[in-house]
């Protein structure tokens, strides 16, 4: 793995809302592979991001894929609502799905890609019966539910766990970081363990820093880095 595999997503829970339209349109500009967002409910999370009406003003601001990121409780209510592209990538969490299974199933069969996540605190085992049916896998390097924590250096260890596994089996699955990625080592070891998609909140927009300066600078960080089995 080589630094052309690696995409970017751009996290709009750091963006900044009065300028939402332009922020994703900067980083769509920039060379974004992606946009991430993040759905949060005030149940499964302590706290209550933005919901249909927002990712469809992310929608008509750029043609890239939407990273949705569901941080909620019964997702399988919701999905419907969310699902509007061949293109948009619906990330459901393990710990929220009773029937996990199900839940994979019933976004392919809406016709998205279809993402799990798991907490820092949740083993990989708890994906081995649908890793096989996966686009992404994410591992949540920071407990969800709050921008711009501290990188959980631990994770990195599932990282590498599941690249191993998902080479081992030739499974189609990208492997997703998100949590405290920056442009330092946090994103470099990430790359070196296996990730192929970067979630970048704070890193990308920030006060001050133009965001084609911002993801610049980050794709420079992992342009040296390659996957180590």
């Amino acid at each position: 793995m080589n630094d052309s595999h690696i995409q970017i997503a751009p996290s709009i829970l750091a963006a900044d809302f009065k300028n939402l339209g332009q922020q994703v349109r900067d980083a769509t500009d920039a060379g974004a592979d992606m946009i991430h967002v993040d759905v949060m409910d005030g149940h499964f999370v302590p706290n209550v991001s933005f919901g249909e009406p927002i990712i469809n003003a992310v929608r008509d601001s750029t043609d890239l894929p939407l990273n949705i990121h569901l941080m909620i409780e019964n997702p399988d209510n919701f999905i419907p609502f969310f699902v509007k592209s061949p293109t948009d990538q619906i990330i459901v969490h393990a710990e929220a799905c009773s029937h996990l299974h199900r839940s994979v199933s019933y976004v392919k069969e809406l016709g998205a890609e279809i993402g799990v996540a798991i907490n820092p605190g949740t083993p990989v085992s708890i994906l081995e019966e649908v890793l096989p049916m996966l686009d992404i896998v994410l591992v949540m390097t920071v407990n969800p539910g709050f921008g711009g924590q501290i990188f959980i250096e631990s994770m990195l260890k599932k990282v590498k766990l599941l690249r191993n596994i998902i080479d081992e089996h030739n499974y189609d699955a990208e492997l997703e970081v998100d949590g405290g990625i920056k442009s330092d080592n946090t994103a470099f070891d990430s790359v070196i363990s296996g990730a192929s998609i970067l979630v970048a909140g704070t890193a990308i927009f920030t006060p001050n820093i133009p965001v084609k300066d911002a993801i610049a600078s980050l794709r420079a960080v992992v342009g040296g880095a390659s996957y180590t089995p």
